[in-house]
């Protein structure tokens, strides 16, 4: 899908050599079966994807630049186990090289250092204890750099530390109730313009206007904050329960080595649900559960609240059906104006229904859909698939989504101006957005024999967004906008295709100008990984990979220029060999 919000995407791990034994650095996980949450993005402390990442650094306008798709590593070592029957220990050391990009000026050829040579450090132990009832873990991950180029300390950080404990103790002896948690602290350092970006960026926003409980500190030279997260889960019996309580502080960054999401957050739900397991005259399984959530932000300010109830109904026959349903009321919008001044988000309600043939079956068909609606936002999604297995080494799986959306208030920039003294001095620009997105997943695992099997897997993606009715915050704390060419002032297209609002305070010279946001996507992932046991526990992995992408300011789902689009974009390949020996077979 793609990404129109302020979050980055969060990729999943496919290099080998970070996947083997990567569960030893799963954090805040164990005794608890399920961890719902709503709204609540949880800290990754360790995202392997950082290691080898696209380089950071910014570079001055050139004719041509060459940027390095990312950073090479240099060196790596893992160590996972188990040591003395219950103590689960990792450790992982990695270093990355210095990267410059290449630049041409006028005929000028010079060179600008975009990544800085890199130390990453990640060490995890848990201990077990008899039977499983308790567990105690900690976690720390170091990140440490050497810069020559004394400029990109403005856009890289110097070092970031990140500690956490996390555990788990079951409070009976039939273990039908746990208590799961984790809490984690960290601490980055860098220039003063560097934390003074940090504090900005999207995990932040210190700089919003109407917040009360930060603001942003140019002189930094560090940033500091905790999280914590509680889970009470009831697991045992036809009764089940989930309530769980979760804290981010503000300062809170371990991004550098990590993944997060937001931050200044208090999220906090109660879940519970019943589950028949015996079999009846009609159904041979179903489950029953509802819960309450609510997210505050550190001014208390509730920014999302709701209510929620899903099901599960299993025939005799093995079909099975699912839904979600879900309301929403009024709350408070502290992201939408990306750093702005408070929105509101108006009331919604969202379905969600599923259906699953007999998964025993060589055919097995899927069919998921649903909606949201509210007046900030209106989509559905059609999500069918089928995996066939034509024989018991073999299954090919393919599931197109179609997903269509009508946005109002899409985000398309901030624009300084003194005179738009209701919104602190800027003007929030959005539009209203009419997104389709088609993709789909094909999948084949073909194992030939027990030494010898392929995976192949392939995601097709077109995504069209065409903007119009452009507008403006008109009031915080509202879900107000003023329309432009309707409420206030003209709206008119440049030559050069972008958009020009004129006047908009009754100021012949006052006027904004914003690009066309309309955009036309169409991208192809694909991998093939050939895995081969050419002895007792030592294998071979040879691995293919292969992107493509394009992008034109076209608005309109177009499928058949769409995919001729995809097949004459240029492709990236890499190609991987891994070889792992076993000394002790």
């Amino acid at each position: 899908m793609v990404n129109l919000s302020d979050a980055e995407t969060f990729f999943q791990e496919k290099r080998p050599f970070f996947i083997e034994g990567a569960s030893i650095f799963n954090f805040g996980r164990g005794g608890a079966r399920n961890y719902w949450g709503f709204n609540w993005a949880e800290p990754q402390f360790f995202y392997s994807r950082r290691i080898g990442r696209a380089p950071q650094g910014s570079v001055p306008s050139a004719d041509f630049s060459d940027m390095p798709v990312g950073a090479h590593i240099l060196g790596a070592l893992k160590l996972t186990g188990k040591a003395a029957g219950s103590w689960n220990v990792g450790a992982l050391s990695a270093v990355t090289g210095r990267e410059t990009a290449q630049l041409d000026t006028s005929g000028t050829l010079f060179k600008k250092e975009v990544e800085p040579l890199t130390y990453y450090g990640v060490f995890r132990v848990q201990k077990e204890f008899p039977d499983g009832r308790q567990g105690l873990g900690v976690m720390s991950t170091v990140a440490a750099r050497g810069f020559r180029d004394p400029l990109l300390r403005d856009d890289v950080n110097s070092h970031s530390l990140a500690w956490g404990a996390d555990g788990w103790t079951f409070l009976d002896h039939a273990k039908r109730w746990v208590v799961t948690g984790w809490v984690g602290a960290s601490r980055i350092d860098g220039s003063a313009a560097r934390i003074t970006a940090v504090q900005e960026n999207p995990r932040h926003y210190f700089q919003q206007p109407d917040a009360g409980h930060v603001r942003v500190d140019s002189s930094a030279t560090s940033l500091t904050g905790w999280a914590a997260r509680v889970y009470l889960n009831k697991q045992k019996g036809n009764w089940f329960s989930n309530s769980a309580i979760g804290v981010i502080a503000p300062g809170f960054d371990v991004h550098d080595l990590g993944f997060l999401w937001r931050t200044g957050v208090v999220n906090m739900h109660v879940g519970a649900g019943y589950d028949w397991t015996k079999p009846g005259k009609v159904f041979r399984y179903a489950e029953l559960g509802g819960a309450l959530f609510r997210n505050y932000d550190w001014d208390g300010n509730i920014n999302w609240t709701g209510a929620f109830q899903f099901g599960t109904l299993q025939l005799l026959n093995y079909h099975q059906f699912n839904w979600d349903l879900a309301y929403n009321p009024w709350t408070v919008n502290n992201r939408r104006t990306r750093g702005g001044p408070l929105t509101l988000n108006p009331p919604g309600y969202q379905v969600d229904v599923g259906w699953q043939s007999d998964t025993r079956k060589a055919w097995v068909i899927n069919f998921q859909s649903g909606t949201y609606q509210a007046e900030s936002d209106r989509n559905w999604y059609l999500s069918p698939s089928v995996d066939f297995r034509p024989a018991s080494n073999v299954l090919l799986s393919v599931g197109p989504n179609l997903f269509r959306e009508l946005t109002p208030v899409q985000y398309v920039g901030t624009f300084a101006d003194p005179a738009a003294t209701a919104t602190f001095g800027n003007r929030y620009v959005f539009g209203t957005l009419h997104q389709t997105e088609l993709s789909a997943g094909v999948r084949l695992n073909w194992t030939y024999s027990p030494t010898l099997s392929l995976q192949v897997y392939a995601q097709p993606l077109i995504s069209a967004g065409r903007y119009g009715d452009f507008k403006e915050v008109a009031r915080p704390r509202t879900f107000d906008f003023t329309v432009y060419g309707r409420d206030a002032g003209t709206i008119t297209r440049a030559t050069d295709g972008s958009y020009v609002v004129h006047p908009i305070t009754g100021n012949a010279t006052d006027s904004l100008t914003f690009a066309d946001p309309n955009f036309n996507f169409v991208s192809l992932r694909g991998n093939a990984v050939l895995r081969w046991e050419y002895l007792p526990g030592s294998t071979i992995f040879f691995v293919w990979t292969q992107s493509r992408s394009d992008d034109e300011n076209i608005g309109d789902f177009q499928f058949r220029q769409s995919m001729d689009r995809l097949l004459h974009a240029k492709a990236d390949n890499i190609f991987l060999v891994k070889v792992t020996y076993w000394w002790n077979p």
